[in-house]
């Protein structure tokens, strides 16, 4: 009980704990930790489907930016941003003494326009050295506490912490994990660590290369991405699984969270295939050779077996214009199930 027990809710949970027995206060615990979990990722989606980034500019020549990030994705643009201004400062210092005064710009820039250059210098930068990929376990430097009951899928934990930059929910804990640096730390109840173990990488680098020569790129059905992708986990090393290549699959950021936040599941058959399964049980089906050559080839040779022709007037489309009754046609979908 003392698990989820605060002050507003304490009346209630000692009411439970008179009328009832310890499983009935243990299962009510329970289930209000599921429930907690759950919301924090149904938040967490919401936020996700809120992100924007809107760039215009106005009269004089200037560009506004504005925008609103998940905080994974704030974690990691605060980070590179603290970097650069970090450097620029030391930089500053290093002006010589003898420089003119003028030249030496000795009123200090606001914190807004320093991050304004930042800004600039990470594009600048991606710019000069857009042909490097970002894989690696420490790509993000960002610091993420969470504990094994977070991540585990049975677990009850329903958020972690991105230092400085608020929570995330199990699930995206559980994904940033999977291709991270992982520190052990053993704390008191307080907060306050009793000790620390040595960093270590998810993927060891001779794996990495290994899945990279096997997978090629994102293992999502229909999905080209050879660049910016995730080693994915079938198994959560959280779980027990292995860091193995048998449990181990390439996949790109938007298809990784999908695996984690967006509901799919995968696994490997007996055969060893991989399989992409949705929350309704139903299994993507496997997309046709990624060149473009075979599977023009591929189509035409399905499409002359099942009898399908298709010519220039196959998709103009019979509606007239009319609007669409909502109602009407949802209930009738309802209805033929």
């Amino acid at each position: 009980m003392t698990r989820v027990a605060t002050p507003e809710n304490e009346d209630y949970l000692m009411r439970i704990a008179d009328h009832g027995t310890a499983e009935h206060v243990e299962r009510l615990v329970r289930n209000y930790r599921l429930v907690k979990r759950n919301e924090a990722l149904a938040q967490e989606n919401n936020r996700h489907e809120m992100r924007e980034l809107m760039l215009y500019s106005v009269d004089g020549g200037q560009f506004v930016l504005h925008g609103q990030l998940t905080a994974e994705q704030g974690a990691v643009v605060k980070k590179v941003l603290d970097a650069i201004m970090d450097e620029d400062f030391e930089q500053q210092k290093d002006v010589p003494a003898e420089t003119p005064a003028d030249e030496k710009n000795p009123k200090p820039r606001g914190i807004a326009s320093r991050r304004a250059d930042a800004l600039v210098r990470i594009a600048e930068s991606y710019l000069a050295n857009s042909t490097k990929d970002s894989n690696g376990g420490d790509r993000y430097l960002v610091h993420v506490h969470t504990d094994m009951d977070t991540l585990k899928a049975d677990g009850t934990g329903a958020e972690a912490e991105i230092e400085e930059c608020g929570h995330v929910p199990a699930e995206t804990a559980r994904r940033l994990s999977c291709d991270a640096g992982v520190v052990h730390w053993l704390e008191r109840g307080d907060g306050e660590p009793l000790s620390v173990g040595r960093k270590t990488r998810s993927i060891p680098p001779a794996i990495r290369r290994a899945l990279k020569r096997r997978d090629g790129g994102c293992r999502f059905p229909g999905c080209t991405c050879t660049r910016f992708v995730d080693a994915h986990h079938i198994t959560h090393w959280a779980d027990g699984g292995e860091t193995s290549m048998d449990n181990l699959a390439l996949l790109c950021r938007h298809h990784h969270r999908l695996v984690h936040e967006g509901g799919f599941r995968v696994k490997r058959s007996a055969a060893g295939q991989l399989l992409f399964i949705k929350a309704n049980g139903q299994v993507l089906p496997e997309s046709g050779e990624k060149r473009s050559c075979g599977n023009a080839l591929a189509l035409f040779a399905a499409h002359a077996e099942s009898g399908i022709q298709i010519t220039p007037e196959t998709t103009i489309t019979k509606w007239c214009g009319e609007k669409m009754d909502d109602q009407m046609a949802v209930g009738g979908l309802l209805y033929g199930e």
